[in-house]
């Protein structure tokens, strides 16, 4: 019997029917033998009783049998063998097609070919230039662009060759400025960064929700009473400044009177939460979002309001000549630089005090050993208990790039307008919005934020604006660039090593000559002893008892 709030029936029956089972089990099978026994079908089988003694011949017919066994042998061993044979010709058939796959004519053959023209996007939707190519779609497709910064470094992932190129486009595109992850920030260095930028382009404080996991559940909408507002703001499940961003986008649409909807990117570096603040606004998991780097690859259309659609983009793809700080946060593909380095050249940034309070680790005098001990406080080990090193620097890296770690940057004192901005563009791009709507709206989210401490947050020395890349001829002169840099190393190196030749050459032969002298040692059959000299003294004159160990022992 099902019982209510069980997914499953019990097992339990009484005892009356557990017997009654029984019962019929053992006359079932009790008819089984009986039906077998008269058939005269036996399940035990009869021992070979072998060749009588006093039978005739008795030597030759177990000679016969014996070579009939060997026989049934030899071609069970034959068999075998051509199993074996069969498996080693496939096995060669599968290597050998497989480095036709490899071969380079086979693959331009594939890629000329038609059949082949899934796998051939699928591989390519990582490669910069792919990449580039969606976000140019996503500037062309757009009326108003969305840059989203991470409130800890703003200066560090804003884009300028992102801005020039939206300013340059026709049809009147608008920037709009997205102050991201603002509960890892002070409040006070949220507010300046906000007025600092707010010279340039307008600002919107944000605080993208954590915990929508469902795609067809939508985030219920909770009734929170006045005595519980601010305690249930303050918790992580919380989306702010989502109101604010809604009202601009439709009071925008509503004043461009246009029959289509109003088209918005949604732009900026690789984990900067430009998917999770799509989830917020729409209230759904309509994005795929993660903590590795370049989860999205291409363009994607979702629909907000009925006026209003907003297109989610990749990353941007940073280029080769930002400092090794700013490409350890922010660039895409982490190909230049092993995880180790990156984690190094963030520690130089850092305040190393804060640091030690941060990751509650004692004083180190290196990065590899402050990783060293970051592994064994998180018990990232490895055979032997050999800290892992590679796991805590790519720990280390994630909670930087996440949103998990509290940092900042101080916000730059004197102010000037950048080369490809002007006082009317500046002024144009401020008068699109209305800018009383979106300073309430921001004094409203400061308000429901719970930020950190100034002394929990780690001081953070920010490089600058990021270079990126968004055309194909740049990746091309970038690639050239970097080949001849590094062919201008390589020959520096040559030249430098030209005077050392011969010290290395004669050091060589010294070795090579020292190893065959030891490798001769450790042939010979007898121990010999290594002379030490003794000093002739008075003491040692009086005494007969020393002698050598090489003429008494050999």
């Amino acid at each position: 019997m099902k019982r209510p709030k069980l997914k499953k029936a019990s097992k339990r029956v009484s005892c009356a029917k557990r017997y009654k089972i029984q019962k019929k089990v053992r006359e079932h099978n009790r008819k089984l033998k009986k039906e077998a026994k008269k058939k005269g079908v036996s399940k035990r089988t009869k021992k070979d009783p072998g060749v009588p003694s006093s039978a005739p011949f008795k030597e030759e017919v177990l000679r016969e049998a014996e070579q009939r066994r060997l026989q049934i042998e030899e071609e069970k061993e034959k068999q075998r063998q051509a199993k074996k044979e069969e498996r080693a010709q496939k096995r060669k058939k599968e290597k050998e097609a497989a480095n036709q796959e490899a071969d380079p004519e086979a693959k331009k053959a594939r890629k000329d070919s038609g059949n082949d023209s899934k796998k051939q996007s699928a591989t390519n939707k990582n490669s910069k230039q792919y990449l580039c190519a969606e976000l140019n779609k996503v500037i062309d497709a757009s009326d108003v662009v969305l840059e989203v910064l991470d409130a800890r470094d703003p200066l560090g992932f804003r884009c300028p060759d992102l801005e020039e190129a939206v300013l340059q486009r026709g049809g009147n595109k608008k920037l709009l400025l997205v102050l991201n992850k603002i509960d890892l920030v002070p409040k006070e260095n949220v507010e300046r960064w906000i007025q600092c930028l707010q010279q340039e382009f307008p600002v919107v404080a944000f605080k993208a929700s954590k915990q929508i996991q469902d795609k067809t559940v939508k985030a219920k909408k909770r009734r929170i009473e006045a005595s519980n507002e601010v305690l249930d703001k303050s918790r992580g499940a919380l989306c702010f400044g989502k109101d604010c961003i809604l009202e601009l986008l439709s009071s925008y649409a509503a004043n461009t009177q246009s029959e289509t909807s109003l088209k918005v990117g949604v732009v900026g570096f690789p984990n900067v939460g430009k998917s999770s603040l799509i989830n917020s606004l729409k209230g759904v998991l309509a994005c795929h979002v993660g903590m590795n780097r370049g989860v999205t690859k291409s363009m994607q259309m979702v629909h907000i309001l009925k006026n209003v659609r907003l297109i989610d983009s990749p990353g941007i793809v940073a280029s080769l000549s930002n400092p090794p700080a700013s490409m350890a946060l922010r660039s895409l593909q982490a190909d230049f630089m092993s995880v180790l380095e990156a984690s190094k050249t963030l520690l130089k940034q850092c305040d190393k005090v804060q640091i030690m309070l941060q990751y509650n680790v004692p004083d180190y005098r290196n990065s590899l050993e402050f990783l060293t001990m970051l592994a064994k406080k998180r018990g990232y080990l490895q055979k032997g208990g050999v800290p892992n090193t590679e796991q805590a620097a790519t720990a280390f890296l994630d909670e930087w790039t996440g949103a998990k770690l509290s940092y900042h940057c101080k916000p730059p004192g004197n102010h000037s307008l950048p080369t490809y901005l002007s006082d009317s563009v500046v002024t144009e791009m401020q008068n699109s919005w209305d800018l009383n709507k979106l300073k309430a709206g921001n004094e409203e989210t400061l308000k429901g934020v719970k930020f950190p401490n100034m002394a929990s947050s780690i001081s953070f020395i920010s490089k600058g604006p990021t270079a990126g890349l968004l055309n194909v001829a740049e990746i091309s002169e970038e690639k050239h660039d970097a080949a001849a840099v590094a062919e201008g190393e390589a020959e520096q190196n040559d030249e430098n090593d030209e005077p050392d030749q011969i010290m290395e050459d004669s050091n060589k032969v010294e070795e090579v000559k020292k190893q065959q002298k030891m490798s001769l040692k450790e042939k010979s059959g007898h121990v010999q002893f290594q002379s030490v000299p003794i000093d002739i003294s008075l003491s040692s004159a009086t005494s007969n008892d020393a002698y050598d160990f090489n003429t008494d022992f050999k």
